[in-house]
C-alpha cells in the first residue's frame, strides 16, 4: 500500500519575496511585484517584469563558492536551504542524507551560457572559465543543493518547460510513495533574464507590454519573473516518528501530454491532469476549495484553463474559489509550479486565498470566481495546483487539509 506523503518545509525567493514569510505576505496584501525591467535592455521590447529585489549574493556564499553558481543555482540553494530549516532539519546533523534531491527547471544555467557567449563572440576571448562546464550543466542545481546540504541520496534536474517544478514534486512523491526514500526535498528554480531568452520572448509575443492580468478581458499576456520554490516532502510515518510539523497532504496528481499543437493548450489534457489529480487524492469533484490556476494572463490560455474547469467540474466550477499568483510573482516559468505550490500550501495551513490582482474588466468567457483583488479568508480543505506547460505537458497537484 503505498504511503501518505506531507509537506513539513517550505522555502521560497522571488520578486514578491526573498524568503517564505515576505512572499506569503505579498500574496495576502495582493502587492504585485511587477516593475520596468531594471535595467532596461536595449533592442528588447520587453519593459516589465518580476524581478529579484535587493538580492545580494554575496549575503548567502562565499566568493569561491559563487565561481560554481549560476543564478538558477543560486536561488535553488537558498530556497532549499530555508525549507530545510522550516522542516525543523538542522544541516549539521545531517538528516537529510539519504534524502533525495529534485530540482526542476525550464531554463537551467542560462547565465553561465550567456557570458561564455559573450567572452568568446562578444570579447573574443580565447578561453573561458575553467569551471563552466560543471557551472553550466543542466544538473548544476540539484548538485549543489546536495553538495551544501550534505545530501548523499538521489538526486538530479528534470525540465519539462512551465510544469517543471510540479513534475519535480511529483517524482518525489512517487519515490517515497514506493518506499525508495522517506524524504525528498523537491521543487524548482529558474532565471530567464538573459538578453538571449528576453529577444526570444519577445519574438514570441505573448508578454504584456504593461501587466499580468489574469482571466481578465483585457488581459495582454504574461510577465517573466525569477526565483525558486522548494518543499521539504516526506512520508506521514517518518514526519510523526521525528516530531515535524505538517502543513498539509500532498495527495494526489495528474500528468498529461496534449501531443498536439507546441504552445496552443488542449482542453482534454487539462482536464485529464485534473481529474486524474482528484481521484488518486480521493477528492470528489463537490468537494474542491481552492484552484492555483497556471492562469498566465494570455488570451488562449487562460480561457482553455477555464473551460476545462468546467469540463471537469460541471454545476460545482463557480463554486470553486480560483486565483492566478502569477500576477503577483510573475511567470517564472519551471519555478513558477513550484511557487505556486508554496502559495497553495501556505493558503491552505492559514486558510486564507490569495487574489488574483491587477483583475479590471470581467470577461464573459472566463466566468468563474478567480478572487479578484483581495485576499479572501475561507477554510480550504482541498485544493488543486494546476501548471500547463508549453509542449502540452500538464500537471496537477491535489492537497488536502491534514487530519489527526
Amino acid at each position: 500500500m503505498s504511503r501518505s506523503v506531507v509537506i513539513t518545509g517550505l522555502g521560497a525567493i522571488s520578486a514578491a519575496g526573498l524568503n517564505v514569510a515576505d512572499f506569503w505576505n505579498s500574496l495576502k496584501a495582493g502587492r504585485s511585484a511587477i516593475k520596468p525591467l531594471s535595467p532596461a535592455v536595449e533592442n528588447v521590447k520587453i519593459r516589465f517584469a518580476a524581478q529579484l529585489s535587493d538580492y545580494n549574493p554575496e549575503k548567502h556564499f562565499s566568493a569561491e563558492e559563487l565561481t560554481l553558481l549560476d543564478r538558477y543555482a543560486q536561488m535553488a540553494v537558498i530556497a532549499a536551504r530555508e525549507a530545510a530549516s522550516d522542516a525543523g532539519l538542522e544541516i549539521k546533523d545531517n538528516p537529510l542524507e539519504s534524502a533525495a534531491v529534485i530540482v526542476g527547471s525550464g531554463c537551467c544555467a542560462k547565465h553561465t551560457d550567456e557570458d561564455t557567449c559573450v567572452q568568446l563572440y562578444e570579447k573574443h576571448r580565447k578561453r573561458v572559465h575553467p569551471l563552466t562546464i560543471p557551472k553550466g550543466m543542466p544538473s548544476a542545481a540539484a548538485s549543489m543543493v546536495s553538495f551544501h546540504l550534505g545530501i548523499k541520496g538521489p538526486s538530479f534536474v528534470l525540465s519539462s518547460a512551465c510544469s517543471s517544478g510540479s513534475h519535480a514534486i511529483i517524482q518525489g512523491m512517487t519515490m517515497i510513495q514506493s518506499g525508495m526514500v522517506d524524504m525528498a526535498l523537491v521543487g524548482a528554480s529558474d532565471a530567464p533574464f538573459t538578453f538571449g531568452l528576453l529577444k526570444s520572448w519577445d519574438a514570441l509575443r505573448v508578454v504584456s507590454d504593461d501587466t499580468c492580468r489574469p482571466f481578465c478581458k483585457d488581459r495582454s499576456g504574461l510577465i517573466l519573473g525569477e526565483g525558486a520554490g522548494m518543499l521539504v516532502i516526506e512520508s506521514r510515518e517518518h514526519a510523526e516518528k521525528r516530531g515535524a510539523k505538517m502543513y498539509a497532504e500532498l495527495a494526489g496528481c495528474g500528468m498529461t501530454s496534449d501531443a498536439g499543437h507546441i504552445t496552443r493548450p488542449d482542453i482534454d489534457g487539462i482536464s485529464g491532469a485534473m481529474n486524474q489529480a482528484l481521484k488518486m487524492a480521493g477528492i470528489d469533484v463537490s468537494e474542491l476549495a481552492y484552484i492555483n490556476a497556471h492562469g498566465t494572463g494570455t488570451e488562449l490560455n487562460d480561457l482553455t484553463e477555464t473551460r476545462a474547469i468546467h469540463q471537469v467540474f460541471a454545476g460545482h466550477a463557480k463554486n470553486i474559489a480560483i486565483s492566478s499568483t502569477k500576477a503577483i510573482h510573475g511567470h517564472a516559468l519551471g519555478a513558477s509550479s513550484a511557487l505556486e505550490l508554496v502559495a497553495t500550501t501556505m493558503a491552505m495551513a492559514n486558510d486564507i486565498i490569495p487574489p488574483t490582482v491587477n483583475y479590471t474588466t470581467p470577461d464573459e468567457q472566463c466566468d468563474l470566481d478567480y478572487v479578484p483583488n483581495t485576499a479572501r479568508q475561507q477554510r480550504i480543505d482541498t485544493a488543486l495546483s494546476n501548471s500547463f506547460a508549453f509542449g502540452g505537458l500538464n500537471a496537477v497537484i491535489a492537497l488536502k487539509k491534514l487530519t489527526q
